[in-house]
């Protein structure tokens, strides 16, 4: 079996601030150290279902966060960008049985969580054929592109419930909710220890966790500043609706996640 892990950070149990996020501040370190135990966490369970090829993106800002000395030997570490449509999910293809999500969070727009957004800050929402997306919606998708079902995702709860609009037998673990600029946590080893067992439980469903594409992808984009949109609509095929909304519609999530490259 070969397994597909994107790993994020602003959905790691205790992580609740933007300065835990930023490779370099002091504050990182323990939040990269949680990143990396969940991301193990999967890892494990994973091999033990017979998982004999395990490749896992770092998929958070900088991309260098987790602590590459503590994967075994049977996981490949993906680390910096390599500024393909696929982004968070590059390496992907349709040789993998399954793809894991870890350390998700709600998307730009929703109150799960204090460090909400869709792979930037400079948006107030990202939609996907008219329903408010976050960064688990495009990466579902691109696995779905290359037939890979996403069996298993953890982050905040509000994160994991809506990840189940999308993929209904996903099995998730909410390590957290947010409220206001808070987050009640559980602990690391709680997380880990729930990590493990959905990942084994998520890997037994595999034919019920693929999803179909739709026929097309309509992307729309309202973002912070006027200046924003103005840029993004001069990207080919992009239509500027208002001052600050933008939308283009692709053929496929490659196309979508193509011009996403070039305008969020």
């Amino acid at each position: 079996m070969k397994v597909y892990i994107s790993a994020d950070i602003e959905g790691v149990t205790g992580v609740t601030s933007w300065n835990e996020t930023e490779l370099g501040h002091h504050e990182h370190r323990a939040a990269a150290l949680q990143m990396t135990k969940e991301v193990l966490a999967a890892c494990q369970a994973a091999a033990q279902c017979g998982a004999d090829e395990i490749v896992v993106k770092d998929a958070h800002d900088s991309a260098r966060n987790m602590i590459a000395d503590m994967f075994p030997d049977n996981v490949t570490l993906v680390r910096g960008w390599t500024n393909t449509p696929e982004s968070m999910m590059a390496g992907i293809d349709e040789t993998f049985d399954a793809a894991i999500f870890i350390g998700y969070h709600s998307g730009a727009g929703y109150n799960g969580n204090p460090l909400a957004h869709t792979m930037n800050t400079i948006n107030n929402y990202v939609k996907i054929n008219g329903k408010r997306a976050a960064e688990f919606d495009m990466n579902a998708y691109v696995a779905a592109y290359y037939h890979v079902p996403v069996v298993f995702v953890s982050g905040d709860k509000e994160l994991c419930d809506h990840a189940a609009e999308l993929v209904p037998e996903i099995r998730s673990v909410g390590v957290k909710s947010g409220v206001g600029n808070a987050t009640f946590s559980m602990s690391c080893e709680k997380a880990c220890r729930l990590i493990g067992e959905g990942v084994k439980e998520g890997l037994q469903h595999l034919k019920e966790c693929q999803i179909q594409s739709p026929e097309k992808f309509e992307m729309e984009i309202n973002f912070k500043d006027c200046v924003n949109a103005l840029r993004a609509s001069f990207y080919p095929g992009v239509r500027q609706l208002d001052e600050r909304t933008v939308t283009y519609t692709g053929k496929d999530i490659q196309d979508m996640m193509t011009a996403r490259m070039f305008i969020l």
